[in-house]
């Protein structure tokens, strides 16, 4: 278990850039946030993994690019769609082993989408078998703006899905769609694998950790409570500092609470 940084919370810095800041600052742990096409190559991975070789960073989590696109690629009724977004995952999977990443994380769709909840799962389970051939767990994260911004959406993929719900879990986006991050938190049935910490205030729905007035300490505590032994990883957006050197300083703050 350890606290990490996310490579988005560094956007729009290129994302080996803000890999080789996050080795050289000896951080633990990482979730990789692809931005390109050109980030999947060949050629890009072998360099990340020469930057993280001799560092003690772990690249815990990956986040694909085309979470934008997910309902029109994976959730519409337009199957050959999904079909092909099938290979676009297969090679995150490829990528997350390459890296020794345990997880890829899912927005899924649109509140609008068309789809019934088991298609959703369905599609979300064929998915999440497929990245089991890489060792790797498919997770929906909750996300503002998407399906699983709602409570209910979540406990019916839980009961849907059963041990192939897992889940990651934003506590800005709990903020942005009007939930609490317990409320969030029991309709995943504490089936959590990853976590992106954030801080809040009556101001701001997306600060830096300790920045603001939610109770960290309370939240490790709750979820160790539950079995959850896994990473937290910073995740903000750039706006929420002026200076790199602030996340860092919240970082080290956040290792004395967990």
């Amino acid at each position: 278990m350890s606290i990490g940084i996310s490579t988005a919370s560094f956007y729009p810095l290129e994302t080996e850039e803000a890999i080789a800041i996050l080795s050289e600052n000896s951080i633990p742990c990482t979730e990789i946030f692809f931005n390109s096409s050109r980030e999947l190559k060949d050629s890009f991975i072998d360099y990340v993994v020469d930057i993280i070789k001799d560092s003690s960073l772990k690249v815990t989590a990956l986040h694909p690019m085309l979470s934008f696109a997910e309902p029109y690629m994976i959730f519409s009724e337009y199957l050959r769609r999904f079909e092909e977004s099938e290979e676009s995952f297969k090679r995150y999977f490829e990528i997350a082993a390459r890296l020794g990443a345990k997880f890829i994380n899912l927005h899924g769709d649109r509140p609008t989408g068309k789809l019934p909840i088991e298609e959703y799962c369905e599609r979300f389970k064929i998915l999440a078998d497929l990245g089991k051939n890489f060792g790797v767990t498919l997770c929906q994260e909750n996300v503002n703006g998407y399906r699983s911004a709602d409570p209910e959406f979540l406990a019916d993929m839980v009961r849907l899905l059963g041990d192939d719900a897992n889940f990651t879990l934003d506590i800005k986006q709990c903020v942005r769609a009007g939930y609490t991050v317990p409320e969030i938190m029991e309709a995943m049935n504490y089936k959590i694998r990853h976590v992106h910490i954030s801080d809040h205030s009556p101001a701001s729905d997306c600060l830096l950790p300790t920045k603001g007035n939610f109770n960290f300490r309370e939240l490790f505590l709750d979820l160790k409570n539950h079995g959850y032994n896994g990473d937290y990883v910073i995740e903000v957006y750039n706006n929420a500092y002026k200076e790199q050197d602030e996340i860092f300083e919240c970082y080290k703050a956040l290792i004395n609470l967990l």
